[in-house]
Formats: C-alpha cells, sequence, structure tokens
C-alpha cells in the first residue's frame, strides 16, 4: 500500500506543478461601432520573433474567449481577426500570468465613404463550426516541398514514417482535394505528389458518412477527415512525375502520374509497372516503389512482401468537374494486373486431449489477378433544401491460380498419419456491381429532415479447375483417396436495402430520429465435380458427392429509433431496432431436396457518449449490442469433401450470435507543443458464438461441424504517450507505445471441451530528431509477447517474443543530394529449428538533384545484407504454426525521376503568369 499512496502522491506532485506553469488568458470581441459582440472571432498568439503560433480560441456567442495555455516569457502579439474587419493585433512582453484583456474592438474593413477597401490579414487558424481551417501560406516549406512537408509543420499535425496522419491526436482516415477523392482515400497519393505552394487551406473536420454530411449531422466516427483546398489562382495548370529504373537480377520499377488542373476541373493519370512488390502507386522521395522502405506502412524492420514475389502493373484516371453550380460529377477507372510466385514451407501443431498432430507442408503457387474497376459520384442539388448524390462501383476480375503441394502428419510419437501430395490449376472470374443512393430533404425548420438511402450490391463469381491429388492414410486400414476432377463453380448474391429515417428536432439540443431498415438478400450457389474417364479421356463423370445446389434467402424489416442530445461539452447518442428475418435455405445434395426456414426477432442497440473537457482534452464511450445469424454454409446439412484431410457440413439447429461491445477512449493532446497522451480499453462478450469442432479419426483425418459456444471474450487496452521538443532549427520527439490484448476461447476437439486464454503484449518507444531540413533521424524499438494457455490439451501453455529494431535516417545536405537509410533487425525467439530466428534488412538510396530538383538520379540498394526473410510463428487456440515464404532478396536499382509542372496565376486585367515547380 506504501507504493500506492507514493504513485499517488507523485502523480499529485505532478499535476501541480503543471498547473503552476499553466494560465488562463481571456476576453471579449466586440463591434466598436455598435457594441454588439461578434461570435466566431479568431483570436491567437505569435510569437514576435517568427510569428509561430502558440495558443489560438474563438468567441462564443456572447463574444468571449478563454485561452488555457503555459507561460511564455519572449514577446508576443495578440491578433484578432474577423471576416469583414481589419484585423487587431497588440504586441505583448511575454505570457507570463493570468489575464483578462476585457473589450477588443474590431473596425468595419471599409470606411466611411466605402471608397477603399482595407486587407485584412489571413489569420493562420480560422474555426467554422466544426471544422479546423489553417490558412497555408502561413506557414513557410522549402519551395520545392510537397503537401506532406505542409502538414507537418501545422499545428497539431503528425505524420509518421508510415504515411500515418493524424491531428491532435486523432487518425485521418481521408483526404480529399477540393471536396472530391483524389484516387486513393487515405491520401496518400495526394500529400505526396502535390506541391505545397499551390495550396490555399487546409481543413480539418470530423469523419462523416455521406448520410451523416447530407443530413448535417454529427460525426459518430473517432476519425478525422482533410480537405485541402486549391488556391483558384493557381487552380490552372499540369504537374506530374515520371520515374523509371532497372537493376540488378532484372528487377525493374517505372511510375508515371500526370494532373491537370482547369478551375473546378481535375484530370489525373497513373501508371505504374515493377516486379519488386509495390502494387499500390506511391513515390516517395527517397525510396521511390521500394517495398520495405519508407513505403511498407507498419513494415518496421519487417520482411517486405508478404507471400512471394509480385510483378504487378496499373493504370488509372481519375476525372472530376463541377458542371453546373447545382452538378458536381467525379469518376475514376483502374486497371490491375498481378503475378505472384511463392514457395512456402509450414510446420503446424496442433493440440488433441489424447496428445497432438505434427503437420509439415511445402507448396508452390502462380496467381494472377486482372481487375477492372470504375467509380461514380454524381451529386445534385435540386433545391437549396434537397440533395441527391448516386454513386455506383462496377468491378472485374479474372483469376488464374496454379498451386502443387505435399504435406504430411505425424502423431507425439512420430508414427505417421497421413500424407498428400496435389497439384491445382484454376480459373475464375468475378463481377460485381454496387450502388448507393443518398437522398436528403431539409426543412425549414433547423435539424428538421428526411433521408432515404438506397444501396444494392449484385455480384456473379464462377471458377473452372482441374484437381489431381492423392492422399494416403497409414492408419485405421483406410483406403487411399485419388482424384482427378474437374470442379465448376458458379455463385450469384444479391442484396438490396433502403434505410428510412426523419429527424425531429424537440429543442436546440434534443433531436428523435424514426425510421426502418428494409433488406433483401438472395444467394444461389451451384457446384458440379467430374471424375476424370479413361474410356472417354473427359471429365464427364459426376461426382454426386462433391456436387449440390444450394440458395438461401433472407429478408428484414427493421424499426429503429434514435435520440441525440447535443450540448456544447458533450454529445449523447441513443439507438435502438430490432429485426424481423425471414431466413430461407434450400439444397439439392445426394438427390435429395432439403429446406431450412427459420424466423427470427432479433434486437439491436447502441450508444455512444463524446465529452470534451476542451479543445485538446475528449473522452468517448460506446457500447453496442448486436445480433448476427449463421451462414447458410454453416447452418445446412450438406457435406463439403473437397479437401481429403478435412470433412465439413452444417448444422441446422445453429443459434444467432449473441455479442456485446463495449469501448472507452480518451485523448489529451496540446497542439501547439504536439505533445500528449491516449488511452483505451475495449471488449467484446459473445453468447452464442458459432465455432468449428472437429473428431479426428486414427489417420489424422477430421470430421467438422459447427456448434454454438457462450461465454467466450476478448479485451484489449493500450495508450500512446508522445512530447515534443523544438529549439530554433532542432526538433525532437519521443514517445511510448503500448498495446494489449487478452482472450478466452472455447470449442469441442474430439468432442471433448477445451479453453485456450491469451495474451499479447507489444510495449514499443520511438523518437525522431530533425535538425531544419537538412538531417533527420528515426530509431525505433517494439517488444511483442504472446503466450496462450491450454485447458483439457496435452500441452499446458505455449509463448513467443519477437523483438524489432528499426533505424530511419535521411540526409539533404549537400544540396541536391538525398542519402536515405532503412535499417531494421527481427529477432523470433520460439519459432521452430526449421526456421531462422533473426535476420537484418538494411535499405539504402543516394540521389542527386538537376535541374532545379526537377531531375533526381538514384541509386537503391535492397537488402544490403542479402539476409531479408520471412518466417513467422501463429498461434491459435488450437494449433502452433510456423512458415516461411519466399521473400525479396538483394538487388541494385538504378533510376531517374522528373518532376513536370506549369501553373498559370491569373491576374485581372491582364494575362496570367506561367510559373513551372
Amino acid at each position: 500500500m506504501t507504493k500506492i499512496y507514493s504513485f499517488l502522491l507523485f502523480l499529485a506532485f505532478v499535476y501541480s506543478a503543471n498547473a503552476q506553469n499553466n494560465i488562463v488568458i481571456k476576453g471579449t470581441v466586440v463591434d466598436i461601432n455598435t457594441q454588439l459582440p461578434l461570435e466566431l472571432a479568431t483570436v491567437y498568439f505569435t510569437t514576435v520573433k517568427d510569428s509561430t503560433m502558440i495558443e489560438y480560441a474563438t468567441t462564443d456567442k456572447n463574444g468571449n474567449f478563454i485561452i488555457n495555455t503555459k507561460k511564455f516569457e519572449k514577446p508576443v502579439f495578440l491578433k484578432v481577426n474577423y471576416t469583414g474587419y481589419q484585423a487587431y493585433f497588440e504586441e505583448q512582453k511575454g505570457l507570463t500570468e493570468s489575464k483578462d484583456f476585457g473589450k477588443l474592438y474590431m473596425i468595419e474593413n471599409a470606411n466611411v465613404l466605402n471608397e477603399v477597401i482595407v486587407k485584412s490579414e489571413a489569420p493562420p487558424i480560422t474555426i467554422k463550426k466544426d471544422t479546423l481551417e489553417f490558412n497555408a501560406p502561413s506557414y513557410k516549406v522549402r519551395p520545392d516541398a510537397n503537401v506532406e512537408t505542409l502538414l507537418k509543420q501545422l499545428p497539431g499535425f503528425d505524420v509518421d514514417n508510415s504515411g500515418k496522419i493524424t491531428v491532435n491526436g486523432r487518425e485521418v482516415n481521408q483526404v480529399l482535394v477540393n471536396g472530391k477523392a483524389f484516387f486513393d482515400k487515405d491520401g496518400a497519393i495526394a500529400i505526396k505528389n502535390l506541391p505545397a505552394d499551390i495550396i490555399k487551406k487546409v481543413q480539418v473536420s470530423d469523419f462523416k458518412t455521406k448520410k451523416e454530411e447530407l443530413a448535417k449531422q454529427e460525426s459518430t466516427s473517432d476519425y478525422s477527415s482533410i480537405n485541402i483546398t486549391i488556391d483558384e489562382k493557381k487552380n490552372k495548370g499540369y504537374f506530374g512525375k515520371v520515374l523509371g529504373g532497372y537493376g540488378s537480377d532484372e528487377h525493374y520499377e517505372s511510375s508515371l502520374m500526370m494532373n491537370f488542373f482547369k478551375n473546378k476541373q481535375k484530370i489525373s493519370v497513373l501508371a505504374s509497372s515493377n516486379n519488386i512488390n509495390s502494387t499500390g502507386f506511391s513515390m516517395d522521395e527517397v525510396f521511390d516503389n521500394m517495398g520495405g522502405g519508407r513505403n511498407a506502412k507498419g513494415g518496421q524492420g519487417a520482411s517486405s512482401g508478404g507471400r512471394g514475389i509480385t510483378q504487378s502493373t496499373l493504370a488509372g484516371i481519375n476525372y472530376s468537374d463541377d458542371w453546373t453550380k447545382d452538378l458536381e460529377f467525379m469518376s475514376s477507372y483502374n486497371f490491375t494486373n498481378a503475378v505472384t510466385k511463392n514457395d512456402s514451407k509450414s510446420n503446424q501443431v496442433s493440440f488433441l486431449p489424447t496428445g497432438n498432430i505434427v503437420t509439415e507442408a511445402d507448396s508452390k503457387t502462380k496467381n494472377e489477378n486482372t481487375g477492372n474497376n470504375a467509380n461514380f459520384q454524381l451529386e445534385y442539388k435540386i433545391d437549396p433544401t434537397m440533395r441527391l448524390v448516386v454513386a455506383p462501383n462496377l468491378n472485374q476480375s479474372n483469376s488464374t491460380n496454379n498451386n502443387s503441394s505435399f504435406t504430411s502428419s505425424v502423431d507425439e510419437n512420430g508414427e505417421a498419419l497421413n500424407e498428400s501430395t496435389s497439384s491445382s490449376h484454376s480459373t475464375g472470374s468475378n463481377t460485381n456491381f454496387a450502388n448507393s443512393i443518398n437522398f436528403n430533404k431539409v426543412f425549414e425548420k433547423k435539424s428538421r429532415n428526411l433521408s432515404i438511402v438506397f444501396n444494392n450490391n449484385n455480384s456473379k463469381n464462377s471458377s473452372n479447375g482441374i484437381n489431381i491429388s492423392e492422399t494416403i492414410f497409414h492408419q485405421d486400414g483406410k483406403p487411399n483417396d485419388e482424384r482427378n476432377q474437374n470442379a465448376k463453380n458458379t455463385s450469384k448474391s444479391d442484396t438490396y436495402a433502403i434505410d428510412l429515417e426523419y429527424t425531429e428536432p424537440i429543442t436546440d439540443s434534443l433531436r428523435v430520429r424514426f425510421g426502418t431498415d428494409f433488406n433483401w438478400q438472395n444467394s444461389i450457389n451451384d457446384q458440379k465435380t467430374f471424375n476424370f474417364d479413361e474410356d472417354t479421356d473427359q471429365y464427364s463423370d459426376l461426382n454426386l458427392s462433391l456436387t449440390n445446389y444450394t440458395t438461401s434467402k433472407q429478408n428484414s424489416i427493421s424499426p429503429k429509433v434514435g435520440i441525440t442530445l447535443q450540448k456544447s461539452k458533450f454529445t449523447l447518442n441513443l439507438n435502438s431496432r430490432t429485426s424481423i428475418v425471414e431466413f430461407d435455405n434450400h439444397s439439392f445434395y445426394l438427390n435429395q431436396a432439403t429446406d431450412l426456414n427459420k424466423r427470427y426477432l432479433l434486437p439491436y442497440g447502441n450508444a455512444q457518449l463524446r465529452y470534451k473537457f476542451n479543445r485538446s482534452k475528449n473522452l468517448t464511450f460506446k457500447y453496442d449490442y448486436s445480433n448476427a445469424l449463421p451462414s447458410a454454409t454453416q447452418l445446412m446439412p450438406v457435406a463439403n469433401l473437397n479437401n481429403p484431410l478435412n470433412s465439413v457440413i452444417g448444422n441446422p439447429d445453429l443459434n444467432p450470435i449473441e455479442k456485446n461491445s463495449a469501448g472507452i477512449d480518451f485523448k489529451n493532446f496540446d497542439f501547439r507543443t504536439r505533445s500528449g497522451y491516449s488511452v483505451y480499453i475495449r471488449g467484446d462478450y459473445y453468447n452464442n458464438d458459432v465455432v468449428s469442432t472437429s473428431i479426428y479419426d486414427d489417420s489424422g483425418k477430421r470430421n467438422t461441424t459447427y456448434v454454438n459456444i457462450s461465454g467466450t471474450y476478448s479485451t484489449s487496452i493500450g495508450g500512446n504517450w508522445n512530447q515534443q521538443i523544438k529549439k530554433d532549427a532542432h526538433t525532437l520527439r519521443y514517445g511510448l507505445r503500448l498495446s494489449g490484448n487478452y482472450n478466452f476461447d472455447k470449442g469441442f476437439t474430439n468432442a471433448e471441451l477445451y479453453s485456450a486464454k491469451s495474451i499479447v503484449v507489444t510495449p514499443s518507444v520511438y523518437a525522431s530528431y530533425d535538425y531544419g531540413e537538412v538531417l533527420s533521424i528515426a530509431p525505433s524499438y517494439s517488444l511483442s509477447y504472446n503466450e496462450t494457455r491450454y485447458e483439457n490439451f496435452s500441452r499446458d501453455a505455449t509463448s513467443n517474443v519477437i523483438h524489432r529494431i528499426n533505424l530511419q535516417t535521411t540526409s539533404y545536405w549537400p544540396a541536391n543530394l538525398i542519402f536515405g537509410n532503412d535499417f531494421g533487425y527481427t529477432y523470433n525467439s520460439n519459432i521452430s529449428g526449421n526456421f531462422k530466428k533473426d535476420f537484418f534488412l538494411w535499405n539504402t538510396s543516394l540521389s542527386y538533384g538537376f535541374l532545379d530538383k526537377k531531375l533526381y538520379a538514384k541509386v537503391k540498394v535492397y537488402d544490403v545484407l542479402n539476409q531479408n526473410q520471412s518466417a513467422t510463428r501463429t498461434i491459435s487456440a488450437t494449433s502452433i504454426r510456423d512458415e516461411e515464404n519466399t521473400v525479396l532478396k538483394r538487388y541494385v536499382m538504378f533510376s531517374l525521376a522528373y518532376k513536370i509542372g506549369n501553373f498559370a496565376e491569373s491576374k485581372k486585367g491582364g494575362r496570367g503568369r506561367q510559373r513551372g515547380f
């Protein structure tokens, strides 16, 4: 107890010391003539030396502002901005104590003669309701900088080495350009390719679904959205980048991106081809398309490429325009082709109550996938009160897969159980059409609106495959299983949904929602398998045991009601609905028809409370209660005998899955110092969860079905703490991150109940040091500990520890020279002796800029030490699996990258000025 009291006393001391360093600045902004208060005026402090933002606030409806900040003992400017008024500013010797500035008087821009307009200074930060707006020209970056560099200068923004953006501690999951998507939703292409000096504003708001956006509802998301607006004066022209490279072992990379802007019209074209495992489109200034470098999100110290080596080609075009003031159009088309080759070997230990089964496997695969994807969005403002958004999507893909494998299983005494050899070749095609229609009608009374959302998803899949296999059983006299078969499968799925919702305001802060959801789902699966007939030399002998026809229909109607209570400090959302479900399934198998018709009454409910203590500190609580139906495959008594070592059949007596989820998130972030912390805890509890259960025979073959299990749960807890120290050109950031998971699983193996309790703890420490725009150093270390304890298995427990160390360095000195290094080390403690426990992965890049940094010549070396590997251990409730796959090894790449650009900067009464970049 003494230690606890001492710890609490220490926390109290730290809090007290921190409180003594905080001060409160307040005042009131009014019109000098009318003496009326001005709402949403921006009040902020900047340093006199270099105009660095210190703190800001906006005024309330009474013109009052309150700024909570830390002491600052150097000269500062107090500035106030309000649209239509001259900027107000006064110099202070510092912010050393709390102060009430009283009334601050604002003067309208126009003078009494209405002949002279005084242009006011654009504030670096403006708050417009729920949107935080940054004036981009107020933040200085180097002339050739991209948007990513600009974002790193904005208060509260952070862009980590993997490209993840956070604002005031909240992750960004959407980046728009002029309010429209720019190829990818996460904005990686936009922030790495748009030049910073064409940007006028960067707007940050809570991410909203299209329904929330049209209905002007508050966001229910924990994510933020960024909108980058281009300066109208620079919104005419083109820019882009072209890259080509060739290296050792015939490795190559190439990419092209061009953008054409003309006022509201934007056309972007991209293309890429490489055989170095870069399947997306990324053009990092240091490593370009090289996977495992800075482009590998979250891949610190890990091997790149995952499973196999991929040669990929992609091409795409994005078009958006405002056809009229009421009609906006967006569209994109993407073509992709990827060929992946992989050699894999694995070692798996499966747990049984009576002993373990050890399975070793080797396989070779070659898969090719070709895809065509087209997206459209049409937004029409019918009148000031009605908006319609139609967003269709069409996706078509083809695949060719070749696989050969060998597996063998032994018991814990080394006695052979079975072995299997197989080879297969298959082709497949998929067509999918999805569409979303959002209609919203707002009424004269504030917050009253009607929302109608229609969604459909229609897909068709077909496959045709040849499988030749032989499975030998070494125990219990079971006959061997030999197959030479042609499997043909066709499946169709059609889903339609309508969401009707009406919102009625009761008071200014209380709103009630009424509505109904309608859902219709229909699926068909037709599988035919033919044995090879030696007499006819054709696949003409229908195999009834591997042939089946199933259909599934699910129709539901779900009345719903919701309440929103919104105050200045908190927002409370409560929602409830009840689904009346008809679930009809039909199968025809072994010349026998089976019908399974179910009726359900399923309740749903969720609650969300978001409390804002102040601008930088907030708390979110969520609770969700839901039900989910078993799939038709899990329910229907149709045997799946495709795998000779595992026969699967459904269970018609399954009950719906019942789930309770709850979570708390707390964030405290100081945008000025880019420092703060966040913590979260979440949990899921299941009743009637659906799990698979298997019975093994003496030869190791499984017979599997599905059962309901209650009482399983999972919890997760984590946090992040980071600090920043900045002095002149030196910036040091450092932090700690912790995540932990605890899971309790249950199930049946050989008709005996087992349980598994697993814990995963992953602490990490990271830091970065920047010296101006000359040098960047970013070291990090993480440890992952995984332990699982078992009951009713022959093994009591198992554990694994993985260490990862990573160091990234980038130097921009001397001028025109960029030198980048990514160095990682991974150690896997308990992986089996057949796999190497540790390896180094070091990538390096050296480039030099010519022609005013428009042309860069580069030499890059991947896996300098030639040690890269992909060896992983997976621990589950019933097995331990070690696996190794093919990865890229050392290669050298020489490349040239060229930037293209020309913008027209128009001026009234004169011709535009052309400017390259």
